[in-house]
């Protein structure tokens, strides 16, 4: 019974996490070339570090079907793209975060999921987009460093940044509800000073996409 308590609280708290996730992407959502920048993950990579891996990896994929028909205007490619690094973002630090429920288990996680979204959308694009996108794949690799690289390292430093702002007092309201297990210790002073970095990696992230589309830089 307690095992059917929890799984149904873990449902419906992920439900209306993911459900906030989708709204989002009408509230903030723009693009770069054929590329769409949103903050969604941010919400996934929460469920995935509350409830573990696969409710992360299920909330990235109802929230890519939804945008697939609804607010995506690139169709079946959009939809493979999203879930793959939505599904990547979430599945790479909710399994870390899973083994290792601290702090820095958390920063750690989402460090490597930075990573692995950069490598698998570099990789999707090279062998997915010209199959979808009817372009040649030497076009798409041109690509990588100009627009690629910047983006995808763009998107999931602010998500991560995100993840890290408002994951606390989401998980403690869930908590003063009783929603939520007090399972994990925090030191706050950490939790000051990785909030102040967070805010800085977002506002520094977005001049540069700034200046980029601008075209300040032209290398990076």
């Amino acid at each position: 019974m307690v095992n059917y308590k929890k799984n149904t609280k873990a449902i419906a708290v992920t439900g209306v996490i993911t459900a906030a996730a989708f709204l989002l992407t009408f509230v903030f959502r723009f693009k770069v070339s054929f590329l769409t920048f949103d903050l969604k993950d941010s919400l996934i990579a929460i469920v995935s570090l509350m409830y573990g891996p696969l409710y992360g990896l299920a909330s990235s994929l109802i929230v890519a079907f939804l945008e697939f028909i609804s607010v995506s205007d690139t169709g079946f490619y959009g939809f493979i793209m999203n879930f793959l690094a939505s599904g990547t973002f979430a599945l790479v630090c909710g399994i870390i975060y899973k083994y290792k429920r601290t702090f820095f288990g958390a920063v750690l996680g989402l460090v490597f999921s930075i990573i692995s979204v950069i490598f698998i959308m570099i990789l999707a694009n090279i062998f997915i987009t010209p199959f979808y996108m009817g372009v040649n794949r030497s076009a798409v690799i041109s690509m990588i460093l100009p627009l690629l690289l910047p983006f995808n390292a763009a998107k999931t430093i602010i998500n991560s940044s995100a993840v890290l702002i408002i994951y606390k007092p989401i998980t403690n309201a869930l908590k003063k509800f009783k929603i939520l297990q007090n399972n994990t210790q925090q030191n706050s002073l950490k939790g000051v000073i990785i909030t102040i970095i967070s805010v800085l990696l977002i506002i520094i992230t977005f001049l540069y996409l700034t200046l980029k589309l601008n075209g300040v830089f032209q290398i990076f």
